[in-house]
């Protein structure tokens, strides 16, 4: 048993996210998105901390790590988890950061968010996708989305990520799951190659650069359903980054392709409970209506805020309307809907109440 084992138990026994270990530093858990130390464990001194790492990776992840400073890669521990992993080198030796994955995929409906989500899930086609910070729980939200889909519809689902986060089991679903670096070299071919595996759905992990974005929305155009992440705050930021991602020449005819296949946008982030003892996603949500594909064409995304605002019988709903609501009921703080928030002013009525 690898001896790192026990920490990544006591992990998952204090609800906590992460595992973040460093050379010259003691290990730290984030719990409810703080970090604190962990009771009974020291400084690790660089090769220490090195020869535990090494317990876990398999000779290709570790080879890598030696010899490019970096590696990521999934690791399970029967009955607990999986985790995310990534390895890397800092000022004072070697360090790792381990993200918790729970075993059981959590139901859009114990995660109790709002019922426009799980609609995507009733989708044929299209381009939709889940942006946000890291950490804001997007893998979670599409696991959830991809198991309302397992639960409903046979289709064949493949998964592109780097590494394979979450594990679907073949319910109504087939599900193929690459990992990028073991099962194919890249997310852009395994997108290429989706079209041709008779794939209803497809998952990508990252959108990372303008092939793969070319590639997701090329196949929403050809009739599949595609999932896609960017590190993006709200619609309108999510559309212009894509856009951005592309050549000037070729913008106009990228405005032209994400029009006709875009079907959705959410836009999360996770914020404590007021009581301290929890995380609450928090949404904005762009759905598709017939005058979207005119607003993307003509490159007007402020016009955005008003498809939201106008939509909201459908479940549509702005960043700072979710974030106020929530400050409302109380089961966010004031203080961390306001800075979030991009209209502050809005907002400043709790500040003074909280004051």
């Amino acid at each position: 048993m690898a001896r790192l084992d026990d920490l990544l138990r006591a992990l998952r026994a204090e609800r906590g996210s992460d595992l973040h270990l460093a050379a010259g530093r003691e290990p730290r858990f984030r719990v409810h998105g703080e970090l604190r130390s962990v009771d009974g464990w020291s400084m690790l001194a660089d090769q220490e901390l090195r020869e535990l790492m090494r317990e876990l990776a398999q000779e290709r992840h570790w080879a890598q790590f030696e010899k490019t400073n970096d590696a990521d890669f999934a690791y399970g521990l029967q009955g607990v988890a999986r985790f995310r992993v990534n390895y890397f080198v800092q000022e004072y030796g070697a360090a790792a950061v381990f993200r918790l994955i729970p075993e059981k995929i959590v139901s859009l409906e114990d995660l109790a968010l709002p019922k426009a989500i799980e609609s995507l899930a009733h989708l044929q086609q299209g381009l939709v996708l889940v942006t946000g910070p890291t950490g804001s729980g997007k893998s979670t939200t599409l696991a959830a989305i991809i198991d309302k889909i397992n639960h409903s519809y046979a289709k064949h689902v493949v998964t592109i990520e780097d590494p394979v986060e979450f594990v679907h089991e073949n319910k109504k679903c087939l599900f193929s799951h690459r990992e990028v670096g073991q099962h194919t070299a890249g997310f852009s071919p395994a997108l290429r190659a989706a079209v041709r595996q008779d794939a209803d759905v497809v998952l990508v992990g990252e959108m990372r650069d303008q092939e793969t974005i070319a590639l997701a929305i090329t196949a929403a155009e050809m009739g599949l359903l595609v999932f896609g992440t960017l590190h993006t705050s709200t619609a309108a930021k999510s559309i212009d980054r894509i856009i951005d991602a592309f050549p000037a020449r070729e913008q106009d005819q990228v405005r032209l392709s994400l029009s006709e296949s875009l079907a959705a946008v959410v836009s999360q982030l996770l914020l404590p409970t007021a009581d301290g003892k929890g995380r609450i996603a928090v949404n904005e949500i762009l759905l598709r209506t017939p005058g979207l594909p005119n607003v993307i064409r003509e490159g007007n995304t402020p016009m955005l805020f008003s498809i939201i605002q106008s939509g909201r019988s459908m479940g549509m709903q702005a960043m700072d309307d979710a974030l106020f609501s929530l400050a409302k009921d109380g089961r966010i703080q004031a203080q961390d809907a306001y800075l979030k928030a991009t209209d502050k002013q809005r907002f400043e009525t709790f500040l003074a109440k909280d004051a």
